[in-house]
């Protein structure tokens, strides 16, 4: 690839812990693990714009050399995210694990593409004290994302790969850090989810795959899903599309559905920004859509709890057991 033509880089590499991959080895030599690191981070790197953003997934083994590789080429850390999930790996003898390390770089410190409008979410004091004084955009989300789950088996989403990032997370990064027609990388595609989001999002994409068994699944993937994005300003319908954006939003936020329902403002702040995520400026919802939307989705227990809410049991259940 020429040098300095890619906007964002997204890389979830194997973390050399021993997972089963289609034809590679997870399990080097310290050293060997760390020399290839190195070498795919300078790669990565030099396809890199000047303004481009380059993302990092890692796992605690190995999080602080690679942070230290990053920095060595020249990249400037600007976040060190923490992605906690539930559904972690579980101990018998430590602390278990739920969280990966997501690294965001610059290569410049002071030109870089940040679209805060894009990601902004109600905050507290808009949801809670009603505050005058709050950005009517809402607020920054933090840098430890607990809106996403972990992609267990049962999950809908996912499919028969042995690492698989959900869709929302990297919906966000791809909002935030490039704008349409610009070019994603993923050097470490796997199931091909960070091009199918690309795609959805109308990003051109590249994803470098060394499995040709993942690299042809991940094809399927892209030519049956790409579309699903193009919503524009149609007449507003609820394609597949749309309830998704309007779940990961919903998660996002962490506002509960009744309050969501109940509470006219918050409606039309949440309303407002899932027009602004479908791109519904021509014939944007309202908010009593959305309302019934959501009910819609609560009653079918598709929108799931979001974190820390304790799922509410259905009246049947209660009058069985005579509450």
């Amino acid at each position: 690839m020429p040098t300095g033509v890619v906007d964002l880089v997204f890389a979830d590499p194997p973390f050399n812990i021993g997972y089963e991959y289609d034809n590679y080895n997870d399990e080097l030599e310290r050293a060997e693990y760390l020399k290839w690191s190195a070498e795919w981070i300078r790669e990565c790197t030099r396809v890199l714009k000047a303004n481009g953003s380059f993302y990092i997934a890692i796992g605690d083994e190995y999080a602080a050399e690679v942070k230290h590789k990053a920095e060595e080429d020249g990249l400037v850390l600007r976040n060190w995210i923490i992605w906690h999930y539930t559904f972690g790996q579980q101990t018998k003898n430590k602390f278990a694990r739920s969280h990966t390390h997501i690294f965001y770089f610059v290569r410049n410190k002071d030109i870089f593409k940040f679209r805060p409008e894009r990601v902004r979410v109600i905050s507290d004091r808009q949801k809670i004290y009603r505050d005058k004084r709050a950005n009517p955009e809402g607020k920054m989300p933090d840098d430890v994302w607990n809106e996403y789950p972990r992609l267990c088996g049962t999950h809908l989403e996912r499919i028969d790969f042995p690492c698989q990032m959900p869709e929302s997370l990297l919906a966000r990064i791809i909002r935030v850090s490039s704008d349409e027609g610009d070019w994603v990388l993923d050097p470490f595609s796997g199931s091909g989810t960070t091009s199918i989001v690309a795609a959805k999002l109308n990003r051109k994409y590249t994803g470098i795959e060394l499995s040709r068994d993942y690299a042809s699944e991940s094809r399927k993937r892209i030519e049956k899903y790409k579309n699903e994005a193009v919503v524009g300003d149609r007449p507003f319908e609820w394609t597949e599309h749309a309830d998704q954006e309007l779940k990961w939003l919903y998660h996002e936020n962490k506002v509960p559905t009744e309050q969501l329902i109940e509470d006219d403002y918050l409606l039309m702040l949440f309303t407002e920004k899932l027009n602004g995520r479908l791109r519904n400026n021509g014939n944007p919802m309202v908010a009593k859509d959305v309302k019934k939307r959501l009910t819609n989705l609560r009653k079918r227990g598709a929108l799931g709890p979001i974190m820390g809410e304790i799922p509410r049991r259905s009246k049947r259940l209660s009058r069985m057991k005579g509450e």
